[in-house]
């Protein structure tokens, strides 16, 4: 459960099924990819949000195959995407669009449930300034969804009075050492799960693949189910 501040009413309890770092390779084969795309229908969920690194190293001879395995996503309300450090800003999201998955290249798009509005902004990796995102936030109608590949971004959007975001690259730090935790989470606010900055709320999803070394350690992947409930002042 996310809580969002000034949710529009209508977005109670929308439910968004959260796949990210998938990392399709001979690591990642195409069986994990088929099974992360089934259980994320299987939720039924209203949206779907694809977070970034669909494939390792912009490697390009997985680029169609892992949008190809993508394509049966289907929600009532879309599947939107945003692109990871290891996405080239080309192909990759020409793949997921030929799939008719739309892709948020520092861009929004507007969803629209039981009468309200709910805006969705799009970051690239890259795009890390302050000055950067607002120019991506300008004009919005109202509250939005901030959809940003790497969770340091909670930093500036909680600067910016965005209300909430979605995020992976962390893999959850992917190799978890019981008493010690993740040596990765020194770097980010939060490396799984819920946080908070200011007004600001944040998702981060551990993913679905593996990056650098080809296992995991006591922390799964994981299709996340984020069901956004609206926060109120107390």
């Amino acid at each position: 459960m996310l809580k969002v501040r000034s949710l529009p009413p209508g977005f109670e309890g929308l439910r968004i099924a959260f796949l990210t770092d998938i990392h399709h390779s001979l690591l990642v084969p195409a069986d994990d990819v088929q099974r992360a795309v089934a259980l994320a229908n299987s939720l039924e969920p209203d949206l779907i949000v694809l977070g970034g690194d669909y494939v390792t190293g912009f490697n390009r001879a997985y680029m169609n195959p892992v949008a190809e395995l993508l394509a049966p996503l289907h929600a009532p309300l879309g599947v939107v995407a945003i692109l990871g450090n290891h996405d080239d800003d080309r192909e990759m999201p020409a793949a997921l669009s030929r799939r008719h998955i739309e892709v948020l290249k520092d861009a929004r798009t507007q969803i629209q449930r039981r009468g309200d509005v709910l805006e969705l902004a799009g970051i690239q990796y890259w795009t890390r300034r302050e000055a950067e995102i607002q120019k991506v936030l300008r004009h919005s109608q109202g509250p939005v969804l901030l959809l940003a590949h790497d969770p340091r971004r909670l930093l500036e959007a909680s600067m910016l009075d965005v209300p909430a975001v979605l995020s992976g690259h962390t893999h959850g730090g992917q190799i978890v050492i019981p008493g010690l935790g993740a040596p990765a989470a020194r770097k980010f606010p939060v490396t799984a799960g819920l946080g908070s900055q200011g007004g600001t709320t944040i998702f981060v999803s551990r993913g679905i693949g593996t990056v650098y070394v080809p296992v995991r350690i006591n922390c799964p992947p994981e299709v996340a189910l984020v069901t956004l409930r609206r926060q109120f002042s107390v």
